[in-house]
């Protein structure tokens, strides 16, 4: 390697190693979920989101980096054009060795028609978002979307041989019905299941976040009336925390900013669909790094300057709180501008 390649790793000042870059490709979406946005979404022109060419030089200097595990959002990433021959370009990076694991989360509108693509360009393991298994609730929480067209997608990735993660953001008086059978259904079709605590973040019109949010405490002592459950000290790189449930031999994860601050290990910062890096989710800071790669479309370093710079401000931990019967800690932009 050339010897004047910056290749020193991204350290924090809590001495966190930064190794997974979450990236939005596209703030677009086919669904409207009530916890996600609004239902009139106006979303961003064009012109002000990174181009693919820009998405691939930015995540290769994060690879240069040190980071070695990238997961792709949105939005929904499969909506945007030409995002394949990204996937399949980025995946150089898992043939040479310098990126562990290339991954995607999808609401899995698009995976009927996307999932052989997906395996050839590169993509071995996916997380779907799902929240309910009733066709009608379904459309109820997406508004817009398809419950049917979503599970044949589901059943087509998993014949296609990619591995599936469902991810279930718990709902206060939504979901809580279904626990058992969420849990029974990934346990019998071989996936991996994730709970997500809902997250106060951008303006969702009449939702009330306050209402829809259900402790994982809760849910957890739920499952724990009908399964064993015990601590894994496993970790995929994200915030999720893991139990084994001894009746089935499944996994389960846990992703609480709420109930049970993850901070501590974070390894992880996100790229948005219009370049602006957040070092962390629930805080505003940001560095514009689209600025910099515009201004400096031949120079590298610079681009690396800025990135350094802005883990310097990486925070200890977020801000999210729904204490005191009021959200704490809410962030303005959507979750769909970062990245799910």
């Amino acid at each position: 390697m050339d010897p004047t390649v910056d290749t020193m790793p991204l350290i924090d000042p809590f001495l966190r190693k930064i190794t997974y870059l979450r990236v939005s490709v596209t703030d677009r979406c086919d669904f409207r979920c009530v916890y996600c946005m609004s239902e009139h979404m106006m979303f961003l022109p064009k012109k002000d989101l990174l181009s693919l060419e820009e998405l691939d030089r930015i995540c290769t200097l994060f690879i240069q980096l040190g980071v070695r595990k990238i997961r792709l959002t949105g939005g929904e990433p499969l909506v945007r054009r030409g995002i394949l021959d990204f996937i399949g370009g980025l995946s150089r990076h898992l043939g040479s060795n310098a990126l562990d694991e290339l991954t995607i989360t999808t609401n899995g509108s698009q995976l009927a028609k996307k999932s052989k693509d997906l395996y050839d360009a590169g993509i071995r393991r996916i997380n779907v978002s799902l929240d309910t298994l009733d066709a009608d609730k379904f459309r109820q929480i997406t508004r817009w979307g398809r419950f049917d067209q979503v599970i044949e997608g589901i059943k087509l990735a998993k014949q296609t041989g990619l591995k599936i993660k469902i991810n279930t953001v718990a709902l206060k008086g939504f979901n809580e019905d279904e626990l058992f059978h969420l849990t029974e259904w990934c346990h019998e079709e071989g996936f991996d299941l994730t709970f997500i605590e809902v997250m106060p973040m951008g303006d969702i019109g009449n939702e009330n976040r306050l209402g829809q949010y259900w402790s994982l405490d809760d849910l957890r002592s739920r499952l724990e009336t009908r399964y064993t459950l015990s601590d894994l000290a496993e970790r995929t790189g994200g915030p999720a925390r893991y139990v084994k449930v001894a009746e089935t031999g499944q996994k389960i994860g846990f992703i609480t900013p709420l109930s049970h601050n993850f901070c501590e290990s974070c390894n992880r910062v996100r790229l948005t669909c219009t370049g602006e890096l957040y070092m962390c989710l629930g805080q505003e800071d940001n560095a514009d790094l689209k600025s910099l790669m515009r201004k400096y479309p031949d120079d590298n370093s610079k681009v690396i300057e800025g990135i350094r710079e802005a883990i310097t401000r990486k925070p200890k931990g977020h801000d999210f709180d729904y204490s005191r019967q009021k959200i704490d800690g809410q962030v303005a932009r959507f979750m769909s501008h970062t990245g799910g």
